[in-house]
């Protein structure tokens, strides 16, 4: 009798037994022979899965090998494509492609002087829409990378994880080097909540004192009903009479206001106050650039903030990839973000960035002059086109807040 060799190699397909009788002709009818044998072949699926993780391997080999060679994780467009985040660079990194240009421009200024002598660095992080659980870590990273001045509200919500950070880094941050601005809200207008709010914004931030105080809003509101108080929202001098005294009892070094346009800053600036506004905080982009407020403020000694200086969060792809921001970038060898940040400097005002990328951070921080020609070019291209404003809660508070021609949101 033959003896069947029941190790067959898991190459060979296994003998199919024949089935006779009444299911007729039993060459049309077979099974294979169930082998018992523990060297079977491996099973469909997990050849697929060997074969899968063989592919992955070389894939990921090639990969390493490609960056160990072209340095490919560490350019700007992986990090956007990838990450959608910024490159965090030292200095010399930052600065390596402009400086090899020898253009011999002087720096732009790293702060601007204040009526009462105190210095204001031009770059601040901005903290409006910086999640609670995010913020402490994007002013961590911002003081890493050297910023001193932080922009902030009561509004934000966001205070006392900032005041919380502040004082894990106090040991080589100390308070007496940071510049730390707030806001006084549009429901505290009344003269007799203003100090109740500012003490509970210095307790958040954990500090005995304000560098920069701004009235918020020119609205004031009825806490109850949050209702317009139309007197107080016309003539504000209250309000300001209340944050001088603020300022005399050390609570305040500077008071400020924000979203002013040159009516309301004239009301208020006749009304007979003592301390002269050291700043506005407005909206100020290549979108809206207000040129006018801005050469008014200039010649009344009125420093300009500027907040969503991209144009705020749903204008900033658009305006990063504008042809003309694009053109100078590549000629000085810099970021488009920086181009803007530089701009708004380079126009005499202080530069508001906000993110809570460490990478963003550190690459608006780093400031370059533009040469004129490309200074004019882009300050032409900004005021040549109708402004569109991005912020206007006007219709929402029932107020025509900045008195202007109203277009809606820029599309």
């Amino acid at each position: 009798m033959e003896k069947k060799n029941v190790y067959r190699s898991q190459f060979q397909p296994a003998p199919r037994k024949k089935l006779g009788g009444a299911l007729g002709n039993d060459s049309d009818y077979t099974l294979p022979i169930r082998r018992g044998s523990p060297y079977r072949s491996t099973s469909r699926t997990t050849r697929q899965l060997l074969k899968h993780v063989v592919r992955f391997s070389v894939i990921a080999m090639c990969i390493f090998l490609l960056d160990r060679i072209t340095g490919l994780r560490k350019s700007n467009w992986y990090a956007v494509w990838i990450h959608g985040k910024g490159i965090v660079k030292t200095d010399q990194e930052w600065n390596a492609g402009y400086e090899s240009l020898g253009l011999g421009l002087d720096n732009l200024p790293l702060s601007f002087k204040l009526p009462s002598g105190d210095e204001i660095p031009s770059v601040a992080l901005g903290t409006w829409k910086a999640q609670p659980e995010r913020v402490g870590a994007a002013v961590k990273s911002a003081l890493e990378t050297g910023y001193r001045h932080i922009d902030g509200a009561w509004i934000y919500g966001n205070e006392a994880e900032i005041g919380h950070t502040l004082k894990e880094v106090e040991h080589h941050i100390p308070r007496g080097s940071l510049f730390l601005t707030s806001k006084l809200w549009n429901t505290f207008h009344n003269p007799d909540d203003v100090e109740a709010a500012l003490d509970e914004t210095l307790s958040k931030l954990q500090t005995e004192y304000l560098d920069l105080y701004l009235m918020h809003w020119p609205i004031a509101q009825n806490g109850d009903d949050h209702s317009v108080d139309w007197e107080l929202t016309e003539n504000p001098v209250k309000t300001w009479k209340k944050m001088e005294e603020m300022v005399r009892k050390g609570k305040v070094r500077n008071i400020g206001l924000s979203n002013f346009n040159v009516r309301r800053l004239q009301n208020l600036t006749s009304s007979g106050i003592e301390i002269w506004p050291a700043v506005n905080q407005v909206e100020l982009n290549y979108w809206n650039p207000q040129p006018d407020l801005l050469a008014w403020s200039k010649q009344h000694g009125i420093l300009l903030e500027a907040y969503s200086p991209f144009g705020g969060s749903d204008m900033v792809g658009k305006t990063l990839k504008l042809p003309v921001i694009q053109r100078i970038a590549k000629k000085l060898k810099i970021t488009p973000a920086q181009v803007i940040i530089s701009w708004h400097v380079q126009r005499g005002t202080v530069a508001l960035p906000k993110s809570v990328d460490a990478g963003r951070i550190s690459e608006d921080y780093h400031i370059f002059p533009l040469p004129s020609d490309l200074f004019d070019e882009l300050e032409s291209a900004a005021t040549s086109h109708r402004p569109h404003r991005i912020n206007d809660p006007s219709t929402r508070w029932g107020v025509d807040i900045f008195e202007d021609e109203k277009e809606g949101q820029y599309s």
